[in-house]
């Protein structure tokens, strides 16, 4: 079997047709990834034996609109999946795999993972009726896709942010299109990761950010002074903190004040001098 290196430095320049037909799988999918590869090809290559093959053509964003529509309904689930994934899936095809149940077993966190909604629900050409279908979906990852789509309504967000998992609700904290009154919400919850993404996001109000640059955890404090909205005199504020990687984020913010950053270039962390001393240059 071929490494992903060797895959990538295979040469395409020879005949497209006899690539096509090559005995090796990899090379085939090589090709069927390949921007370039005209549409006839992909069209053949979307009927190959091998799925890793077929899922290939699936993600290939030149793929004919019926050869996404043929392999949609592909017998495997990660051929359905990448065809989820293709930013040329239409919304008729993804409210068909919106109901798909194919899984595959997370070894990380040691569950399945319901793979082909989890892709559905991060599709920018999905319909609002089938985002808020799977926005309620009994698995949180599933619904924690959702959360992360930008076309999710401010209504469903409103629910969204007092879901039970932590994962749902810090992927609404992401997510550029929340409300500023529910980030101001979320930069209350019980759980850091959420408070922390929250305090990233550049939508949060300036006074969740005050109430954020001054929470009890440092980890809050330091994606506090990473936010390119905090004013300068809670960035001159924060890099007095006693945790160095707070005060290196103090010295990497834009709107860090002129004399906060000559005082941060004589910090006794040599990683907040760099960050300071790089700023002044």
């Amino acid at each position: 079997m071929l490494s992903e290196k060797d895959e990538n430095n295979l040469d395409l320049k020879e005949d497209p047709e006899e690539l096509s037909r090559s005995w090796d799988w990899h090379v085939r999918r090589k090709l069927a990834w390949n921007s370039d590869t005209s549409e006839d090809i992909l069209s053949y290559l979307a009927r190959d034996q091998v799925q890793w093959v077929r899922e290939a053509v699936a993600g290939n964003a030149c793929t004919p609109s019926s050869n996404l529509a043929q392999l949609a309904e592909d017998s495997s689930g990660f051929v359905r999946a990448a065809v989820a994934l293709n930013r040329q899936a239409t919304s008729e095809m993804l409210e068909s795999l919106a109901g798909d149940e194919m899984t595959d077993y997370d070894s990380t966190l040691q569950k399945n993972r319901y793979l082909v909604k989890e892709a559905v629900a991060k599709s920018p050409n999905i319909n609002p009726q089938t985002l808020e279908f799977l926005a309620r979906d009994s698995d949180e990852h599933v619904r924690a896709c959702a959360a992360s789509n930008p076309l999710l309504t401010a209504e469903l967000m409103k629910r969204m942010v007092k879901d039970v998992s932590w994962l749902v609700r810090n992927n609404i904290a992401r997510n550029p299109s929340t409300p500023e009154e529910l980030l101001a919400y979320l930069a209350l919850d019980r759980i850091i990761d959420v408070r922390a993404t929250a305090a990233l996001n550049p939508r949060t109000p300036a006074e969740s950010l005050v109430t954020l640059a001054r929470d009890r955890s440092w980890e809050i404090r330091e994606a506090t002074a990473r936010n390119p909205k905090l004013d300068g005199k809670l960035l001159d504020e924060l890099a007095s903190h006693w945790s160095w990687m707070v005060r290196e984020a103090v010295a990497k913010n834009p709107n860090t004040l002129a004399e906060t950053l000559e005082r941060l270039a004589t910090d006794p962390d040599q990683s907040v001098q760099k960050a300071a001393r790089s700023r002044a240059d």
